[in-house]
Protein backbone atom coordinates (compact mmCIF):
# COMPACT_ATOMS: atom_id res chain seq x y z
CA UNK A 1 0.00 0.00 0.00
CA UNK A 2 1.37 3.51 -0.88
CA UNK A 3 0.19 5.31 1.93
CA UNK A 4 2.10 3.34 4.24
CA UNK A 5 5.33 4.38 2.57
CA UNK A 6 5.87 7.09 4.54
CA UNK A 7 6.35 4.96 8.01
CA UNK A 8 8.98 2.44 6.27
CA UNK A 9 11.83 5.04 7.20
CA UNK A 10 14.13 4.25 10.11
CA UNK A 11 14.97 6.79 12.76
CA UNK A 12 18.96 5.95 13.40
CA UNK A 13 18.41 8.04 16.80
CA UNK A 14 15.59 5.99 18.22
CA UNK A 15 16.98 2.52 16.79
CA UNK A 16 20.02 2.92 18.47
CA UNK A 17 17.95 3.87 21.63
CA UNK A 18 15.42 0.88 21.24
CA UNK A 19 19.02 -1.36 20.82
CA UNK A 20 20.39 0.13 24.12
CA UNK A 21 16.96 -0.17 26.32
CA UNK A 22 17.16 -3.92 25.33
CA UNK A 23 20.23 -4.84 24.71
CA UNK A 24 21.47 -3.78 27.99
CA UNK A 25 19.29 -4.65 30.64
CA UNK A 26 19.37 -8.00 29.28
CA UNK A 27 23.07 -8.22 29.63
CA UNK A 28 22.80 -6.78 32.89
CA UNK A 29 19.87 -9.31 33.90
CA UNK A 30 21.95 -12.27 32.82
CA UNK A 31 25.16 -11.09 34.61
CA UNK A 32 23.13 -10.48 37.92
CA UNK A 33 21.75 -14.08 37.77
CA UNK A 34 25.15 -15.45 36.66
CA UNK A 35 26.68 -13.90 39.97
CA UNK A 36 23.67 -15.13 42.03
CA UNK A 37 23.27 -18.44 41.24
CA UNK A 38 27.62 -18.93 41.13
CA UNK A 39 27.04 -18.19 45.14
CA UNK A 40 24.48 -20.47 45.84
CA UNK A 41 21.62 -17.91 45.60
CA UNK A 42 19.27 -19.77 42.99
CA UNK A 43 16.30 -17.99 43.80
CA UNK A 44 17.81 -15.56 41.32
CA UNK A 45 16.66 -17.98 38.05
CA UNK A 46 13.23 -16.42 39.26
CA UNK A 47 14.25 -13.59 36.69
CA UNK A 48 14.30 -16.42 33.57
CA UNK A 49 10.95 -15.07 32.19
CA UNK A 50 12.23 -11.52 32.07
CA UNK A 51 15.65 -12.35 30.61
CA UNK A 52 13.61 -14.46 28.05
CA UNK A 53 11.33 -11.48 27.51
CA UNK A 54 14.10 -9.27 26.86
CA UNK A 55 15.61 -12.01 24.49
CA UNK A 56 12.50 -12.17 22.62
CA UNK A 57 13.29 -7.97 21.70
CA UNK A 58 16.52 -8.51 20.22
CA UNK A 59 15.37 -10.97 18.50
CA UNK A 60 12.94 -8.81 17.43
CA UNK A 61 15.23 -6.60 16.73
CA UNK A 62 17.44 -8.54 14.65
CA UNK A 63 14.23 -9.62 12.96
CA UNK A 64 14.26 -5.70 11.91
CA UNK A 65 17.51 -6.09 10.36
CA UNK A 66 16.69 -8.43 8.52
CA UNK A 67 13.87 -6.67 7.17
CA UNK A 68 16.40 -3.80 6.12
CA UNK A 69 13.99 -2.07 8.65
CA UNK A 70 15.66 -1.54 11.62
CA UNK A 71 19.05 1.41 9.76
CA UNK A 72 19.02 3.20 7.49
CA UNK A 73 21.58 1.46 5.39
CA UNK A 74 21.63 -2.07 4.59
CA UNK A 75 25.49 -2.71 5.82
CA UNK A 76 24.54 -1.10 9.94
CA UNK A 77 20.99 -3.80 9.59
CA UNK A 78 22.95 -6.35 8.16
CA UNK A 79 26.06 -6.40 10.61
CA UNK A 80 23.65 -5.39 13.45
CA UNK A 81 21.47 -8.82 12.54
CA UNK A 82 24.81 -10.45 12.92
CA UNK A 83 25.83 -9.59 16.23
CA UNK A 84 22.60 -9.92 17.51
CA UNK A 85 22.07 -13.65 16.17
CA UNK A 86 24.88 -14.44 18.49
CA UNK A 87 22.92 -13.73 21.26
CA UNK A 88 19.82 -15.49 19.99
CA UNK A 89 22.06 -18.55 18.87
CA UNK A 90 20.36 -17.68 14.98
CA UNK A 91 22.62 -17.30 12.09
CA UNK A 92 21.44 -13.99 10.79
CA UNK A 93 21.77 -14.53 7.30
CA UNK A 94 20.58 -18.17 6.79
CA UNK A 95 17.44 -16.87 8.89
CA UNK A 96 17.27 -13.69 6.94
CA UNK A 97 17.00 -16.03 3.55
CA UNK A 98 14.40 -18.34 5.17
CA UNK A 99 12.30 -15.73 6.31
CA UNK A 100 12.41 -13.52 2.95
CA UNK A 101 11.13 -16.87 1.61
CA UNK A 102 8.05 -16.90 3.66
CA UNK A 103 7.56 -13.42 3.08
CA UNK A 104 6.88 -14.21 -0.39
CA UNK A 105 4.53 -17.08 0.17
CA UNK A 106 2.80 -16.53 3.31
CA UNK A 107 -0.81 -18.10 2.41
CA UNK A 108 0.28 -19.86 -0.95
CA UNK A 109 -0.78 -23.83 -0.91
CA UNK A 110 2.31 -24.24 -3.41
CA UNK A 111 4.80 -22.80 -1.49
CA UNK A 112 4.73 -24.16 1.99
CA UNK A 113 7.72 -25.06 4.34
CA UNK A 114 9.88 -22.03 4.32
CA UNK A 115 10.16 -20.63 7.38
CA UNK A 116 6.62 -21.15 8.51
CA UNK A 117 4.60 -23.96 10.85
CA UNK A 118 3.88 -26.99 9.05
CA UNK A 119 0.07 -26.88 7.88
CA UNK A 120 -1.61 -29.69 6.24
CA UNK A 121 -5.22 -29.68 3.88
CA UNK A 122 -7.86 -31.65 4.61
CA UNK A 123 -7.55 -33.55 1.85
CA UNK A 124 -3.70 -34.18 2.17
CA UNK A 125 -4.04 -35.20 5.53
CA UNK A 126 -6.94 -37.86 4.50
CA UNK A 127 -4.50 -39.05 2.05
CA UNK A 128 -1.55 -39.31 4.05
CA UNK A 129 -0.86 -42.73 5.32
CA UNK A 130 -1.75 -43.67 8.72
CA UNK A 131 1.82 -43.10 10.29
CA UNK A 132 2.07 -39.49 8.22
CA UNK A 133 -1.13 -38.76 9.85
CA UNK A 134 -0.12 -39.71 13.55
CA UNK A 135 3.29 -37.97 13.28
CA UNK A 136 1.48 -34.95 11.92
CA UNK A 137 -0.91 -34.98 15.16
CA UNK A 138 2.29 -35.07 17.11
CA UNK A 139 3.96 -32.32 15.39
CA UNK A 140 0.70 -30.17 16.03
CA UNK A 141 0.69 -31.35 19.43
CA UNK A 142 1.17 -27.72 21.91
CA UNK A 143 3.91 -29.76 23.46
CA UNK A 144 6.04 -30.33 20.40
CA UNK A 145 5.05 -27.11 18.98
CA UNK A 146 5.86 -24.82 21.40
CA UNK A 147 8.28 -26.81 23.86
CA UNK A 148 10.54 -29.37 21.73
CA UNK A 149 9.82 -27.66 18.46
CA UNK A 150 11.40 -24.28 19.76
CA UNK A 151 14.53 -26.37 21.46
CA UNK A 152 15.53 -28.10 18.26
CA UNK A 153 14.94 -25.38 16.18
CA UNK A 154 17.74 -22.79 18.41
CA UNK A 155 20.01 -25.54 19.90
CA UNK A 156 20.67 -27.95 17.05
CA UNK A 157 18.58 -26.93 13.77
CA UNK A 158 20.12 -23.54 13.66
CA UNK A 159 23.62 -25.01 14.11
CA UNK A 160 23.52 -25.87 9.89
CA UNK A 161 21.98 -24.12 7.23
CA UNK A 162 19.53 -26.55 6.48
CA UNK A 163 17.65 -26.25 3.65
CA UNK A 164 20.44 -23.57 2.08
CA UNK A 165 23.27 -25.63 1.89
CA UNK A 166 23.76 -25.92 -1.48
CA UNK A 167 22.58 -22.20 -2.08
CA UNK A 168 25.80 -20.49 -1.41
CA UNK A 169 29.04 -20.37 0.54
CA UNK A 170 27.05 -17.58 3.17
CA UNK A 171 25.01 -19.54 4.72
CA UNK A 172 27.85 -22.20 6.02
CA UNK A 173 29.78 -18.89 7.04
CA UNK A 174 27.09 -17.53 8.73
CA UNK A 175 26.15 -20.97 10.35
CA UNK A 176 29.49 -21.74 11.44
CA UNK A 177 30.78 -18.00 12.56
CA UNK A 178 27.20 -17.81 14.56
CA UNK A 179 28.76 -21.40 16.08
CA UNK A 180 32.09 -20.23 16.63
CA UNK A 181 30.88 -16.99 18.37
CA UNK A 182 28.72 -18.79 20.52
CA UNK A 183 31.14 -21.20 21.33
CA UNK A 184 33.68 -18.51 22.27
CA UNK A 185 31.12 -16.67 24.49
CA UNK A 186 29.98 -19.94 26.28
CA UNK A 187 33.21 -21.23 26.81
CA UNK A 188 34.28 -17.76 28.66
CA UNK A 189 31.40 -17.99 30.83
CA UNK A 190 31.80 -21.34 31.41
CA UNK A 191 35.14 -20.32 32.74
CA UNK A 192 34.34 -17.44 34.99
CA UNK A 193 31.43 -18.87 36.50
CA UNK A 194 31.63 -22.58 35.45
CA UNK A 195 29.83 -25.19 33.08
CA UNK A 196 27.05 -25.41 35.45
CA UNK A 197 26.09 -21.92 36.28
CA UNK A 198 26.35 -21.08 33.25
CA UNK A 199 24.03 -23.95 31.78
CA UNK A 200 21.60 -23.28 34.50
CA UNK A 201 21.38 -19.32 33.20
CA UNK A 202 21.80 -19.45 29.25
CA UNK A 203 19.72 -22.42 28.83
CA UNK A 204 15.98 -21.72 30.21
CA UNK A 205 16.81 -17.69 28.82
CA UNK A 206 17.24 -19.05 25.77
CA UNK A 207 14.18 -21.96 25.71
CA UNK A 208 11.50 -19.27 27.06
CA UNK A 209 12.49 -16.66 24.53
CA UNK A 210 12.26 -19.25 21.77
CA UNK A 211 8.81 -20.34 23.27
CA UNK A 212 7.57 -17.30 23.33
CA UNK A 213 8.96 -16.41 19.71
CA UNK A 214 7.22 -19.66 18.00
CA UNK A 215 4.04 -18.97 19.80
CA UNK A 216 3.82 -15.81 18.66
CA UNK A 217 4.63 -16.86 15.11
CA UNK A 218 1.53 -19.03 15.38
CA UNK A 219 -1.22 -17.09 16.59
CA UNK A 220 0.20 -15.06 13.69
CA UNK A 221 -0.55 -17.09 10.65
CA UNK A 222 -2.78 -20.27 12.36
CA UNK A 223 -6.05 -18.69 13.43
CA UNK A 224 -9.58 -19.75 12.22
CA UNK A 225 -10.19 -17.79 9.26
CA UNK A 226 -6.11 -17.39 7.93
CA UNK A 227 -6.43 -16.70 4.15
CA UNK A 228 -4.88 -19.59 2.09
CA UNK A 229 -5.15 -19.97 -2.04
CA UNK A 230 -3.21 -22.20 -4.69
CA UNK A 231 -0.77 -19.80 -6.67
CA UNK A 232 -3.20 -19.16 -9.96
CA UNK A 233 -5.55 -17.10 -6.89
CA UNK A 234 -2.67 -16.56 -4.40
CA UNK A 235 -2.48 -12.41 -4.32
CA UNK A 236 0.69 -10.88 -2.03
CA UNK A 237 -1.57 -8.15 -0.61
CA UNK A 238 -4.93 -10.35 0.03
CA UNK A 239 -2.43 -13.39 1.71
CA UNK A 240 -0.26 -10.20 4.07
CA UNK A 241 -3.85 -8.59 5.38
CA UNK A 242 -6.00 -11.47 5.72
CA UNK A 243 -3.54 -14.16 6.25
CA UNK A 244 -1.32 -12.65 9.41
CA UNK A 245 -3.19 -11.75 12.65
CA UNK A 246 -3.31 -8.93 14.54
CA UNK A 247 -2.47 -10.06 18.06
CA UNK A 248 -3.53 -6.44 20.32
CA UNK A 249 -1.15 -7.17 23.64
CA UNK A 250 -1.59 -5.05 26.38
CA UNK A 251 1.62 -3.27 27.64
CA UNK A 252 4.35 -4.59 28.67
CA UNK A 253 3.93 -7.62 26.28
CA UNK A 254 3.37 -4.78 23.54
CA UNK A 255 6.93 -3.23 24.71
CA UNK A 256 8.71 -6.97 24.82
CA UNK A 257 7.21 -8.39 21.49
CA UNK A 258 8.63 -5.37 19.81
CA UNK A 259 4.99 -4.74 17.97
CA UNK A 260 5.07 -7.46 16.04
CA UNK A 261 1.45 -8.52 16.75
CA UNK A 262 0.91 -5.86 14.15
CA UNK A 263 1.75 -8.60 11.67
CA UNK A 264 -1.12 -7.83 8.83
CA UNK A 265 0.94 -4.43 8.83
CA UNK A 266 4.00 -6.07 8.82
CA UNK A 267 3.34 -8.56 5.88
CA UNK A 268 1.84 -5.77 4.25
CA UNK A 269 5.29 -3.31 4.57
CA UNK A 270 7.79 -5.01 6.00
CA UNK A 271 10.43 -2.22 5.62
CA UNK A 272 8.76 0.03 8.85
CA UNK A 273 10.68 -0.33 11.83
CA UNK A 274 8.74 -2.35 14.58
CA UNK A 275 8.90 1.21 16.61
CA UNK A 276 6.53 2.90 14.34
CA UNK A 277 3.80 0.53 13.27
CA UNK A 278 1.44 1.70 16.00
CA UNK A 279 1.41 4.87 13.96
CA UNK A 280 0.38 3.11 10.90
CA UNK A 281 -3.15 1.74 12.99
CA UNK A 282 -3.36 4.98 14.81
CA UNK A 283 -3.46 6.79 10.64
CA UNK A 284 -5.40 3.54 9.61
CA UNK A 285 -8.02 2.67 12.18
CA UNK A 286 -9.63 -0.18 9.71
CA UNK A 287 -6.45 -2.14 10.04
CA UNK A 288 -6.43 -2.36 14.01
CA UNK A 289 -9.83 -4.93 13.83
CA UNK A 290 -8.67 -6.91 11.07
CA UNK A 291 -8.25 -9.92 12.12
CA UNK A 292 -7.78 -8.52 15.64
CA UNK A 293 -7.05 -10.75 18.69
CA UNK A 294 -5.87 -10.47 22.33
CA UNK A 295 -4.13 -12.42 24.58
CA UNK A 296 -6.69 -14.07 26.03
CA UNK A 297 -8.22 -15.36 22.73
CA UNK A 298 -4.61 -16.94 21.77
CA UNK A 299 -5.81 -20.39 23.00
CA UNK A 300 -8.04 -21.27 20.51
CA UNK A 301 -6.03 -21.04 17.44
CA UNK A 302 -3.55 -23.39 18.96
CA UNK A 303 -6.57 -26.35 18.72
CA UNK A 304 -6.47 -25.63 15.00
CA UNK A 305 -4.66 -28.19 12.64
CA UNK A 306 -5.65 -28.60 9.12
CA UNK A 307 -6.85 -25.76 6.39
CA UNK A 308 -10.27 -26.93 5.14
CA UNK A 309 -10.57 -26.37 1.75
CA UNK A 310 -14.30 -26.58 1.12
CA UNK A 311 -14.56 -24.55 4.01
CA UNK A 312 -12.04 -21.96 3.56
CA UNK A 313 -10.82 -21.98 6.82
CA UNK A 314 -8.46 -23.49 9.24
CA UNK A 315 -10.38 -26.65 11.53
CA UNK A 316 -9.30 -29.11 13.84
CA UNK A 317 -8.30 -32.73 14.05
CA UNK A 318 -11.92 -33.21 15.78
CA UNK A 319 -14.13 -31.31 13.09
CA UNK A 320 -12.13 -33.40 10.25
CA UNK A 321 -12.30 -36.93 12.00
CA UNK A 322 -15.73 -37.46 10.39
CA UNK A 323 -14.40 -37.95 6.86
CA UNK A 324 -11.12 -39.16 8.21
CA UNK A 325 -11.14 -43.26 8.71
CA UNK A 326 -8.66 -45.10 11.11
CA UNK A 327 -7.30 -42.53 12.99
CA UNK A 328 -9.30 -41.74 16.76
CA UNK A 329 -10.45 -37.77 17.34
Amino acid sequence: MRELRIFAEAHPGRSFWELAITVVPFMGIVALMLFAVQAGHYLALALVPLAGLFLLRIFIIQHDCGHGAFLPGRIGNDWTGRALGVLTFTPYDCWKRSHAMHHASTGNLDARGYGDVDTLTVREFQAAKRSQRLLYRLYRHPVVLFGIGPAYLFLLRHRLPIGLMDKGAIYWVSAMATNLAIIAILGGLAYAFGLGTTTLVVLPVLLVAASLGVLLFYVQHQFEHAHWDDTDNWSFHQAALYGSSHLDLDQPLRWFSGNIGVHHVHHLASRIPFYRLPEVLAANPDLHNLNRFTARETLGPLRLALWSEDQRRMITFREASRGISGVAA
